[in-house]
């Protein structure tokens, strides 16, 4: 049976004067089949020798034809070959496995729902372990991962984090024999060349390989499963397409130095796609092996954004200033939890955190998660009936709480 590959997720350009005004997260189910790709041959080139002072130039006056000389390919080129030969069996396909009601049985089946891709980052023994996207391996109740030699084979989910879209998967490794190694993507420069392999349009093009350069470093918005999130990137010209989500972004080293989830999909837009740097990805993976979950310190509250609310809800309901116009706004505080034990409550206006100022429910949720520690004490500063309040909270391992 032939399906769609899952999307990376899409980003919808920017309108004139501003930068990514939002991104969407678009998952699309399903699969294909395994294929060959070839990639790119070396270049045909002319070279003329100078002459420099003191030395004589010898001029070829033959006027027979001749074939031109092949230039040596550019070492760099050389090197990315290379590269790509060393890695590619390390990606694999991830097929995502979903229970769905027979039409006419009035039962339910195991059918295949979609398919990505995967890399393969460790070996321990006879397991080996794969990192891929959240959103390819999402609401799986089996996941199958093909191999380089198309043999497939049950994965175990060791454990996923939807806010920054990965997960990590684990197989039998008796059949793995290539495993990737994670690079520096700190150390990134622009123009860079990069390589990204995957499976666009599903397994029946496995591995395919295309090259461009590192096009820009970027912190975008993005809609996840578990709210919005503000996520570093590596903008590439590569092509990524349907299929390609959890590949891998290598550099001319053969190392993975991201892992491609995003693109701007748009009539006219072309090489805009957005790997999660490894930088990132490599404490995210190592936390998902340890806890089979991302432990992140939590204040225990939900939250809405002020700026999302009416005149009438922020000065009447909420007696904000009238130059309080942002900040996060509680509408709930969970019983035991941090926020509770410092005495936070429902209407409590959050516009403060250790200095930093709080302009949204992502603006703190980005600081809770990326600048705080577990039992650390922070310092929030929040309104109250129109009266500016300071409170001191101890955080607590993240719980159920989306905050």
């Amino acid at each position: 049976m032939n399906m769609m590959p899952y999307e990376p997720q899409t980003v919808r350009p920017p309108k004139r004067g501003r930068f990514f005004s939002w991104l969407a997260a678009s998952v699309a189910g399903a699969v294909l089949g395994s294929a060959i790709t070839l990639y790119a041959a070396p270049k045909v080139g002319i070279s003329s020798p100078s002459t420099s002072a003191g030395e004589t130039k010898q001029a070829n006056t033959s006027t027979s034809t001749e074939t031109l000389p092949l230039q040596p390919t550019r070492s760099v080129s050389t090197n990315m070959v290379t590269a790509i030969q060393n890695v590619t069996d390390a990606v694999v396909g991830v097929v995502n496995i979903q229970k769905q009601e027979d039409f006419f049985s009035d039962s339910t089946v195991d059918q295949e729902a979609g398919t990505g891709s995967g890399v393969i980052f460790k070996k321990d023994g006879n397991t080996a372990y794969i990192v891929t996207n959240n959103h390819v391996i999402e609401g799986a109740n089996k996941v199958e991962v093909s191999l380089a030699d198309g043999k497939k084979v049950k994965a175990e989910i060791v454990g996923a984090d939807p806010l920054t879209d990965l997960a990590v998967l684990k197989i039998d490794g008796s059949h793995v024999t290539k495993v990737a190694s994670f690079g520096d993507s700190s150390k990134l420069r622009i123009g860079e060349p990069v390589a990204a392999i995957g499976n666009p349009l599903g397994l029946d093009l496995s591995r395919t390989v295309t090259e461009g350069i590192v096009s820009g470093k970027r912190t975008i918005p993005v809609s996840t499963s578990a709210g919005e999130w503000e996520l570093n990137v590596i903008q590439t010209d590569a092509a990524i397409n349907p299929g390609n989500s959890g590949g891998a972004l290598i550099n001319s080293a053969g190392q993975v130095i991201g892992i491609n989830s995003l693109k701007i999909s748009e009539t006219g837009v072309e090489g805009l796609g957005f790997a999660i740097p490894s930088e990132d990805v490599k404490p995210i993976v190592e936390q998902l092996m340890q806890y089979g979950k991302i432990k992140r310190p939590y204040l225990g509250v939900q939250l809405v954004d002020v700026a999302d609310l009416s005149d009438e809800v922020r000065k009447g309901q909420l007696q904000l200033p009238d130059s309080v116009t942002a900040g996060a706004a509680v509408t709930a505080v969970e019983p035991f939890s941090p926020a509770a034990d410092a005495g936070l409550q429902s209407k409590d206006v959050i516009v403060e955190i250790n200095g930093q100022k709080v302009d949204s429910v992502n603006a703190l949720r980005k600081y809770l998660y990326t600048k705080t520690k577990i039992g650390e004490k922070v310092t929030v500063v929040f309104y109250r009936n129109g009266e500016k309040k300071t409170a001191s909270i101890t955080l607590r391992a993240r719980g159920d709480s989306e905050s």
